[in-house]
């Protein structure tokens, strides 16, 4: 029995030796193949030289990488503490389980090819300096702050660059056009093309969707965009990105000969026809696709007729269902389950869905899986989800991020801007400026071009059709926000209003204005946000924002922190015509007033307030600090006042106005505090407007704390002499100007 039991023994150890004796011959054979092919790959270069150099490139890239998403990875860190453990799983297609290290290439390997890789740097999926097209829908206000929190995203992690194709309305276009053209971010360029000439296409579509005729013009691209643009990723506006947009342009890489289309696997059983009783979707392969962000490879779409075939789709269909629930996904799918060898499925976490009840969680392990987060709820961000919280802090990451920081350059990609660029005529003109020159900042800031988003909240006006209409024109930033309510309270008409802030201060007031019983009733109030750039307040220059952006004949050129007189839009309505303002230079004085208290019992006539004013709880503005900025209105002779009267121009006068609206525009060299409302009350004595006061109309200024911008003219003797330096500089333009009719104004100035 003992001699039985060695002898397996023996046979045991022989037969271990053996595999561990064939198991080092096969691994050397092995890293003798990889020392063969890698002495033979091509990524490798032949010199020493030549591998060290890769090697610091290699590295400089990582540390450009690092620096840029070190704040994002932060919060993604802090976010994934709060919303708890991800979860493990996968679900569908192998695919969707890609690891954390799977790249855009890696999603579909066998487990064989992922094990036999090397560290020898793969070749770019995606060519440096290569650029991408992206196709966007945009409606309306609201989409377009949207689209503005996607490019944000996308912005931040790209490398490449980009080329945005935005199919939009009226409204999104001018939005969109102004902000791209403030925003002047390097390599990316931006090209609109008009959705009502595509209504037609699929307007005979019913929709039943939220998205209206919008939702199913995705299905257009092949027409609407370049001929000779062979692909294109396509985006819903609610989408952010969490990695470089170039990973996913890759993928088209990966198509087959035949793949034209590339989709998510919808995560919803909607397809699946079980929701509810008597649930009957559109026709699907599977569980369906969603369409929020497609690979389109538009020519060869364009080759096997997709015009035609989604039509064909749709008429069949239709003719069973009436009409599509969920716009151009619907089609899409109906299409795919007739032609399924033409979809190339992309692994899940390309589009992780956040509407209700769906399988999102399974599309990742980990914060690094995550690639593009789609809040396809009309719930948004108060959709129900186990994570919620940590895609909330990343989405509000990118919508409080400061754009600002997104105009860098390529590394590398030279940008394409022309000779006669706005970006080049700007650099150009800060290399002529003098770094020495004390007022150095003062011209600087003339130069900064500011990121502007016009409406950015929903405007629906359209002005009187008796041509009298009249915009109440503003400027305010955050400490003036609690002014908005009185105002609209006081002016019943149309309001135009830029506001200075940050990106994070437009969505605090954007949440202010939504709960804000009486801003959000009032859709005639547009509010165009300048975003903060520089150590100056660009005053005039947000004036100018608020003036060009109003759409009546006339416009009321005043503060925030005046409350106009109860009835004032009627009354200079009717001033308007009764002064005959369309067809001469007049400008109406609104006389100003002020109080010190914070709560005021508002004068309902110019009687009661004549009795203020004698009581002392009212005073003339600005009399015991400025007088000469509004003496000329001439308070004594309004008292008794019936009828408009002239007065005339005299210096420093800077009174609050009704004037046409092709009036001058506010000169921008005067930013801060000083004479930025002075220097444009000269402009229009000079082009010969007439300076009315209106007998019964007048204007409260309401108390406040001082501004940080009058505080430094106080304390900086540097900020009141460049003031001065400005002063004699636009004299001197405004001569060059008028001519000898100017010259009035340097005579008055050295005479103070």
């Amino acid at each position: 029995m003992n001699l039985l039991c060695r002898g397996r023994l023996k046979l045991l150890v022989a037969s271990l030796t053996a595999i561990v004796l064939l198991t080092w011959l096969y691994l050397l054979a092995g890293n003798l193949e990889n020392g063969r092919s890698l002495l033979m790959a091509p990524c490798l270069a032949d010199t020493p030289a030549a591998r060290v150099l890769e090697r610091a490139v290699l590295e400089s890239r990582v540390r450009e990488v690092e620096e840029e998403n070190r704040q994002i990875r932060l919060q993604l860190s802090q976010s994934q503490g709060a919303a708890g453990q991800l979860p493990d799983g996968n679900y569908g297609n192998q695919q969707w389980g890609a690891s954390a290290d799977t790249g855009p290439e890696d999603g579909d390997n066998t487990a064989e090819e992922k094990n036999n890789h090397t560290d020898c740097p793969r070749s770019p999926s995606v060519q440096k300096c290569e650029l991408i097209h992206v196709a966007c829908v945009c409606a309306g206000h609201n989409a377009s702050r949207d689209v503005v929190t996607l490019v944000k995203s996308v912005l931040f992690h790209r490398r490449n660059p980009l080329h945005f194709h935005f199919i939009t309305d009226t409204v999104a276009n001018r939005i969109l056009s102004s902000l791209f053209q403030s925003w002047m971010v390097p390599s990316v360029h931006v090209s609109f093309y008009d959705a009502d000439e595509l209504k037609s296409e699929v307007s005979w579509i019913p929709n039943k969707h939220y998205s209206g005729i919008y939702g199913l013009m995705k299905l257009t691209l092949t027409k609407a965009l370049p001929s000779d643009l062979s692909k294109v990723i396509v985006l819903d506006t609610d989408i952010t990105f969490a990695t470089d947009i170039a990973e996913l342009w890759g993928i088209f890489r990966k198509f087959t000969d035949k793949q034209v289309i590339g989709l998510v696997e919808n995560q919803s059983d909607w397809y699946l026809g079980n929701l509810w009783k008597n649930h009957r979707p559109w026709p699907a392969l599977g569980r369906g696709f969603n369409t929020g962000v497609i690979l389109l490879y538009l020519e060869r779409l364009r080759r096997i007729g997709w015009e035609q075939m989604w039509r064909l789709t749709a008429e069949r269909e239709l003719m069973s269902m009436l009409s599509t629930s969920l716009a151009d996904q619907d089609i899409f799918n109906a299409f795919i389950k007739q032609n399924p060898v033409l979809v190339h499925q992309l692994p899940c976490f390309w589009n992780v869905q956040l509407s209700d009840h769906t399988r999102s969680e399974q599309c990742y392990t980990e914060v690094s899986d995550l690639k593009v987060i789609h809040w396809n709820s009309p719930k948004k961000l108060r959709v129900k989800n186990k994570h919620v919280e940590f895609f909330r802090n990343l989405y509000l990451t990118f919508l409080e991020y400061d754009g600002n920081l997104l105009r860098r350059e390529l590394f590398g990609c030279p940008s394409q801007a022309s000779a006669d660029s706005v970006q080049v005529r700007l650099q150009a003109a800060l290399e002529e400026l003098d770094e020495d020159d004390q007022c150095y900042d003062f011209r600087r800031e003339r130069l900064t071009v500011h990121r502007v988003h016009l409406y950015f909240l929903q405007y629906e006006y359209t002005p009187a059709e008796d041509a009298t209409d009249v915009t109440l024109v503003a400027q305010l930033s955050m400490d003036r926000l609690q002014m908005l309510e009185a105002i609209c309270k006081h002016w019943e008409g149309p309001i135009s209003l830029a506001l200075y802030m940050s990106d994070a201060e437009a969505q605090q007031f954007l949440r202010y204005a939504q709960a804000s019983e009486v801003l959000k009733n009032r859709k005639n109030v547009g509010y165009h946000i300048v975003y903060k750039e520089g150590q100056f307040y660009p005053v005039n220059l947000v004036r100018n924002v608020a003036l060009k952006n109003a759409n009546t004949p006339y416009v009321f050129l005043t503060d925030v922190d005046f409350l106009p007189m109860y009835g004032l839009y009627d009354y200079v309505r009717k001033a308007a015509v009764q002064l005959d303002m369309a067809h001469t230079k007049k400008a109406l004085v609104v006389p100003a007033f002020e109080t010190l208290r914070y709560r005021l019992s508002f004068p309902k006539s110019k009687a009661e307030l004549l009795s203020m004013l004698d009581m002392g709880s009212l005073y003339t503005f600005r009399y015991h600090v400025w007088p000469k900025g509004h003496a000329p209105t001439n308070y004594a002779k309004w008292r008794t006042a019936t009828t408009p009267y002239k007065v005339e121009w005299e210096p420093d006068f800077e009174p609050y106005v009704v004037v046409r609206r092709d009036c001058p525009e506010y000169d921008q060299r005067f930013v801060g505090f000083g004479w930025n409302k002075v220097s444009h009350i000269m402009e229009l004595d000079a082009q010969e407007y007439d300076l009315m006061v209106l007998p019964n109309a007048f204007v409260i200024h309401m108390p406040h704390a001082p501004s940080f911008d009058i505080s430094k003219f106080r304390s900086s003797s540097s900020y009141r002499n460049c003031l001065n330096t400005l002063k004699d500089e636009f004299h001197q333009d405004l001569s060059r100007k008028y001519g000898s009719a100017a010259l009035k104004y340097l005579t008055a100035q050295r005479s103070i």
